[in-house]
């Protein structure tokens, strides 16, 4: 693990919505020290401990959490990190019914500002947030308690992740002014997906069996079609699930000179390795450890033992990039220090 910004930093810091720690990670790197961390679900809750001590995280609905509570057990606290539900407010959910009680777990985030008045909040969500009929109302809420606010939509690949994933991050503070922040100097360049892929770890099978998806094969032949058109060698590629086959890579596959395309809750990668004929060209699906290395994460992070694999990529697809949590911070803390 890179050694954090600060030594012994005072930075005391919650984690709503926790999930396997993401947020708290990369608020880690950048020199804050975590004192608690909250989800639903215990497979968070397990990882999370894992990776920052047992007890750390504890398993609540957010609305049964009281943040007086939270005062008298550790303190003062500086710095509030909150990834609220997302589901239903993504349009991965498709046309399916919304659930407002859902939504609403952002608006908790207020009552945590009122009584623990931490120096920073940090909100991540999808972009879509910005289009739900409360949201002026949970950012109207923090100002009137004299938060400075500001949203931007930052994308993982510019802050050498190896994942094209855009996300709405409201900065909070009452110490600064946001606004000022720049982040096109954290912008580097692109890591490819090649970089996740653990090429001789994991067993390859046959692409061509009859019980492969024809949508799966109808997306690997394109690819291979598209690379013999071009005058290209042919070389391992990934489909990805839930898109069409569009020229390009943008929908039915992609190739590993550049980032990995958004890690959902759900498989969606399957790495493909062209044969010298058809009949041999094999398959397998990315790995946790892979989706993890997609994230962000560094090698320090565990998956607690005993999680089913869809557990493991459920974690990896509803979480926060390590990376972009830390550029966040680190410009939160230098601009109150300048």
């Amino acid at each position: 693990m890179k050694k954090p910004l600060l030594e012994n930093s005072s930075i005391k810091t919650i984690d709503l919505f926790c999930g396997a720690g993401g947020s708290s990670y990369g608020a880690r790197l950048a020199g804050a020290q975590i004192v608690a961390a909250f989800d639903m679900w215990e497979p968070a809750i397990v990882t999370y401990n894992a990776n920052f001590g047992e007890g750390k995280a504890q398993q609540i609905d957010i609305f049964d959490l009281d943040p007086h509570k939270v005062a008298d057990d550790f303190g003062d606290i500086d710095l509030v990190l909150a990834s609220p539900e997302c589901t239903n407010h993504s349009k991965a959910k498709g046309k399916g019914i919304r659930c407002e009680r859902s939504r609403e777990t952002a608006l908790e985030v207020i009552r945590f500002a009122e009584v623990l008045k931490p120096k920073w909040i940090v909100i991540e969500n999808v972009m879509e947030m910005l289009q739900w009929s409360r949201h002026d109302e949970l950012k109207q809420s923090l100002e009137a308690l004299d938060y400075n606010c500001v949203e931007k939509e930052l994308d993982a690949q510019h802050f050498n992740v190896p994942q094209s994933r855009k996300r709405l991050f409201m900065l909070c503070s009452r110490v600064s002014d946001p606004k000022q922040i720049d982040f096109t100097k954290s912008k580097s360049h692109l890591v490819p997906a090649r970089k996740i892929i653990s090429s001789n770890r994991y067993e390859m099978r046959p692409l061509r069996t009859a019980r492969r998806a024809i949508a799966t094969l109808a997306k690997a032949d394109y690819a291979i079609q598209q690379m013999q058109e071009e005058g290209k060698e042919l070389e391992p590629f990934l489909v990805v699930y839930y898109g069409s086959a569009k020229k390009g890579g943008n929908g039915g596959w992609q190739n590993l000179d550049r980032p990995l395309r958004t890690v959902t809750t759900l498989d969606r990668f399957g790495y493909v390795i062209p044969g010298q004929t058809r009949d041999q060209d094999e398959m397998r699906m990315l790995q946790p450890d892979e989706l993890k290395r997609a994230m962000g994460y560094g090698d320090d992070f565990v998956f607690a033992e005993g999680l089913a694999r869809r557990d493991k990529v459920k974690l990896m697809g509803n979480g926060v990039c390590p990376p972009v949590m830390e550029a966040i911070l680190k410009s939160l803390i230098n601009q109150e220090r300048n």
